[in-house]
């Protein structure tokens, strides 16, 4: 399979909160998601995404990233979001937009990138060890509203 990684567009957003929704019934919490396409257009200049298509055009997944900072490192990068279709599983599509957000983050002088995977997802985690990752069991998320 040929895959394309591209930056998105707004035109994105759509598709991408399409797979936003996916990603929340697989993570077995649909019910959590507040956002819109519509907030999306209106906060577009908080984030940056990547779009996976294939030949045709077809898009495959996303991913989705912001700047943060952490006391410890300085400039970080957070993936929020990779995400790719279920029956595009399987073909290196997360591994080359995991990629992708590496070389934007390295090209940005950032000193770390950070993500979050649920402990039953074994496939991403096996991506993650594969490419190099050093997963952290020590830390407890903590949200407000």
């Amino acid at each position: 399979m040929d895959i394309k990684i591209r930056k998105g567009k707004v035109s994105d957003f759509p598709a991408i909160f399409t797979m936003i929704k996916e990603l929340a019934k697989f993570e077995k919490a649909p019910e959590k998601v507040s956002n819109s396409v519509k907030q999306m257009e209106n906060e577009k200049d908080q984030f940056f995404s990547l779009i996976a298509e294939n030949e045709k055009g077809e898009t495959l997944g996303f991913a989705l990233y912001f700047f943060a900072y952490y006391t410890w490192v300085g400039k970080s990068l957070y993936l929020d979001d990779l995400f790719v279709k279920e029956k595009f599983r399987g073909n290196g599509v997360g591994s080359k937009l995991l990629n992708e957000v590496i070389s934007f983050a390295r090209n940005e002088k950032c000193k770390r990138i950070r993500w979050q995977v649920l402990d039953w997802n074994t496939p991403a985690i096996e991506v993650y060890k594969k490419l190099g990752a050093t997963l952290d069991n020590e830390w407890i998320n903590c949200d407000f509203i």
